[in-house]
């Protein structure tokens, strides 16, 4: 068991969230720090209290810390709209990058496109009679060798044995 938990610590992904929750950790005290130290002293301007912590109700023997609450809700949605700006500028990013590869294979397909230039398939000048293998003119409707006649039936059979 001990070798598996190995294993799984090894793993980079375990690696990744380690560092996203400490970094997580370190960005939660800095909105903490935004909210208590500049958010709420502004909010306090409207509302005459500076520290949200002592706004208590008292119901019989419980008192409930509704300012606490309040701080704690303001702390989490300048988190919440911060990972939504970041995600936001991210998939921005990569959308641009699969943009940028794509655009460039579509660039390099236009270009070998434009150096092979199509001609139209000439029309064949010569044919072979279906009764005596010579060549002849793909136009004629008369074997000049064994004076077949060649008609639309003759064309189709030859399509056919090919």
């Amino acid at each position: 068991m001990l070798k598996e938990f190995k294993k799984f610590a090894a793993r980079g992904n375990i690696m990744d969230l380690a560092v996203g929750v400490v970094i997580g950790g370190a960005f939660q005290a800095i909105i903490n720090s935004l909210v208590s130290d500049i958010i709420m002293p502004a909010v306090s301007i409207f509302t005459g209290k500076v520290d949200f912590s002592d706004m208590v109700f008292t119901v019989g023997g419980a008192s409930i810390k509704y300012g606490n609450f309040i701080t704690a809700i303001v702390n989490f949605l300048i988190i919440a709209f911060s990972i939504f700006l970041a995600i936001t500028y991210l998939n921005k990013i990569n959308k641009k990058m699969e943009n940028l590869k794509f655009g460039q294979v579509q660039k390099i397909s236009s270009k070998f496109k434009k150096k092979v230039k199509e001609e139209p398939i000439p029309e064949p000048t010569v044919k072979v009679c279906p009764y005596c293998y010579s060549e002849i003119n793909y136009k004629a409707t008369r074997c000049p060798c064994c004076t077949s006649e060649l008609t639309a039936t003759n064309k189709t059979e030859e399509t056919v044995k090919e």
